[in-house]
């Protein structure tokens, strides 16, 4: 458990909310690779959030921070920004319960050093970018979430230099690395869907999440029947003049395959239901018009948005690597699913959430990274991301949400993580999806503190 040092604080500004939220946004500069720590920086963006309450004066609000209780949130992904604090429908749940709360921009995302097309091409040449994305897992997210706590809490007592966490998705996989290598900064950790599988390469998620992901094309062809026709209606059309002929506002080609993805909202509440909706209208366009109309691409374009999301199209797999290279696992395993294959006689199976090769010639943001995606899906040179040995003697407290029906975590390895983990206490649900801690929050978080105010005899 190598020792972080703190980060540097760049600026800080306060905006007050009266009667609401005291919302802090802070800038910090920490190393951009800690085993290098002299070789450069990287800027953090991060929101803190108090409850605001109004005195007399407000420059003496400003002026007087309470040392509550952090809890930092780590969002899903990889490769998201982080909203701010009044968007998220628990930040008043959880200052209700004596907390402040830190909203981190995850490095290489929103306004912490954000990675594009063209801030990842000022790096150097593909070589370099390739090597340079590497920086950007969750072993280095913990590691400035550490150096961020060291600078925040620096003015507290010693029995309080600990923070709480808070991981949803990809966040709780952040979650499962701080305790494997920096239990000593964490009081306690909630973790929402995102129990980390504990291997070392992607091919076991993914032959997983597409048995999930056919469940979830039955239940929804089973909801829309009338569908399965529609479906085969668009692919033709996409396919007839040559797959990636018709074009999104963003340039992107609108291939049969990039159509299957939407089927990525299948894991949300109502997600079937979105993708109903597309599929009506694109048949409708096509059987009225000959074309699919600009709303229609547009709302294809919002289903598949890839391009603002480099990081993920790039690390999604590497996520789950050690010692092995990704290789676009889904990819490889996918011809081993025929209930995918676009030219079946029965219904076209959407696909979920899964990262391709091609993606790299059918997004128009993608492919201008297309040679650097490929030498990091070669790369077998990744390091560890979880410590077996120290989840087995685990002392920080664990609550974790399981979702029976999730169809990006699945249940069975997330089961497997949480025995793993000395102590974890799990909520499970046969009735929730991935997104549950923004469709069922109040019900979600409510279970988690439960787990922790609970006693067993």
């Amino acid at each position: 458990m190598s020792k972080i040092a703190a980060a540097q604080i760049v600026e800080q500004r306060i905006h007050l909310v009266p009667g609401k939220l005291r919302i802090t946004e802070h800038f910090f500069d920490v190393p951009k690779d800690y085993s290098k720590p002299d070789a450069g920086k990287l800027r953090i963006f991060a929101r803190s959030v108090q409850k605001h309450e109004a005195t007399a004066d407000p420059e003496d609000e400003k002026a007087k921070p309470k040392q509550l209780p952090w809890m930092v949130y780590l969002n899903g992904g990889p490769g998201m920004s982080c909203r701010s604090p009044e968007a998220h429908p628990w930040t008043h749940t959880v200052l209700d319960k004596g907390y402040q709360m830190l909203y981190l921009d995850q490095r290489g995302t929103g306004m912490s050093s954000p990675v594009t097309a063209s801030t990842l091409g000022l790096r150097g040449d593909n070589a370099v970018q390739a090597r340079y994305l590497k920086l950007f897992r969750a072993d280095s997210i913990v590691k400035d979430c550490e150096a961020i706590r060291q600078t925040l809490l620096k003015d507290y007592p010693e029995e309080k230099k600990k923070w709480s966490i808070m991981g949803q998705s990809f966040g709780g996989f952040c979650g499962i690395t701080y305790l494997s290598f920096h239990p000593q900064g964490i009081r306690e950790a909630f973790l929402y869907g995102g129990l980390q599988p504990l291997i070392h390469g992607p091919d076991e998620v993914y032959r997983r999440l597409y048995r999930k992901v056919i469940q979830r094309n039955r239940a929804y062809y089973d909801k829309y029947p009338e569908d399965v026709d529609r479906v085969k209606v668009i692919v033709r059309f996409l396919q007839r003049f040559g797959d990636g002929t018709v074009k999104l506002p963003s340039e992107g080609k609108l291939s049969a395959r990039r159509f299957q993805q939407i089927g990525a909202l299948f894991g949300f509440h109502g997600g079937i239901d979105l993708v109903h909706d597309i599929v009506l209208h694109a048949a409708y366009d096509v059987e009225q018009f000959g074309h699919i109309t600009r709303p229609t691409l547009s709302s294809i374009e919002r289903a598949t948005g890839f391009d603002d999301a480099l990081i993920y199209s790039i690390l999604h797999e590497p996520i789950y690597c050690e010692g092995t290279a990704p290789n676009w696992s889904a990819h490889r395993l996918q011809n081993d699913y025929q209930e995918f294959n676009l030219q079946s006689e029965g219904p076209i199976y959407f696909t979920g959430e899964m990262i391709y090769p091609w993606m790299f010639e059918d997004y128009s943001e993608l492919r201008k990274v297309q040679d650097v995606a490929n030498r990091v899906a070669a790369d077998p040179a990744w390091g560890p991301l979880f410590d077996k040995t120290q989840l087995a003697k685990n002392e920080v407290p664990v609550y974790a949400a399981i979702y029976i029906d999730d169809m990006y975590v699945d249940y069975g390895l997330a089961s497997e993580t949480a025995l793993a983990i000395k102590g974890c206490k799990t909520f499970v649900s046969n009735v929730m999806y991935h997104d549950a801690i923004r469709a069922k929050m109040d019900e979600v978080v409510k279970q988690l503190f439960a787990l922790k105010e609970d006693t067993l005899d």
